[in-house]
C-alpha cells in the first residue's frame, strides 16, 4: 500500500536539506507528525514568514528585511574595509570574533565550474560596483580554504587589484580545507589578525 501523497511530499521536501538523506527525512517528518505537530506548525509559519520577508541587502547581500541591513546602516562600521566572505554562516563566524568591524559582502556561494557556478551567478560585477564605492580602502577575501573558496580568492584578488584596490587575503590560522562555519572563534581571530597582502 502506497503512503499518502502528502506525507511523500513533506518527506521529499525535507530532503533538500544538507546532510539530510531519504532515512533522516522520514524520521523527522514522522517525529514532527507524531510527537510535535506544534513544532511542525511553528516550522512552517516560521518558513512562510521568511520567504515573504527575508530579501538581500542592497549593499553586503545577506540577508535583510529591509533595502539595507542594520549592520550597513549603521554608523558604527569601518567603511574602509570590506571583508568578502561565501556565506552568512561565514559572516557570523567572522562577526563572533568581536575583532573586525569593517563591512561585509557576502558571495551567497563560491565559483564552482563543476556546478556551473561562475562570476556571472555570483554577481562579482555587483561586487566590485560595491568595492569601488569610493569608501572601501582595504578588501579582505575570507572565503573558505578549500579548492574552490581558493579559486574564487585568486579570481576575485584579481579584479579587485586591477581597480587599484588594497586586497588581502585572511591568512591560514584555518585548517587547509575547512570551513569558517565549523571553526572556533579564536582560530578565526588568529587568521585575521596574521592576514597578509594579496601578491
Amino acid at each position: 500500500m502506497n503512503a499518502p501523497e502528502a506525507l511523500t511530499e513533506l518527506i521529499a521536501a525535507l530532503r533538500c536539506l544538507p546532510g539530510v538523506g531519504p532515512r533522516s527525512a522520514q524520521r523527522m517528518t514522522y517525529h514532527l507528525l507524531q510527537h510535535d505537530r506544534g513544532g511542525a506548525a511553528r516550522l512552517a509559519r516560521a518558513l512562510d514568514v521568511a520567504l515573504g520577508r527575508l530579501t538581500h541587502c542592497a549593499r553586503c547581500n545577506n540577508f535583510s528585511e529591509t533595502e539595507l541591513c542594520a549592520r550597513c546602516a549603521s554608523s558604527q562600521r569601518d567603511a574602509g574595509q570590506l571583508c568578502i566572505v561565501e556565506t552568512p554562516a561565514d559572516l557570523n563566524r567572522v562577526e563572533q570574533t568581536h575583532l573586525y568591524h569593517g563591512l561585509y559582502y557576502c558571495l551567497m556561494g563560491r565559483i564552482a565550474p563543476l556546478r556551473g557556478v561562475g562570476p556571472k551567478e555570483l554577481q562579482f560585477d555587483k561586487l566590485i560596483a560595491r568595492a569601488c564605492d569610493g569608501q572601501v580602502r582595504e578588501v579582505i577575501l575570507a572565503t573558505n580554504f578549500t579548492n574552490e573558496g581558493e579559486t574564487t580568492a585568486h579570481f576575485l584578488a584579481e579584479r579587485l587589484r586591477a581597480h587599484g584596490l588594497a586586497v588581502s587575503r585572511i591568512a591560514r590560522g584555518l585548517p587547509v580545507g575547512g570551513e569558517l562555519e565549523h571553526a572556533d572563534t579564536g582560530t578565526i581571530a588568529q587568521a585575521f589578525q596574521a592576514r597578509q597582502p594579496v601578491v
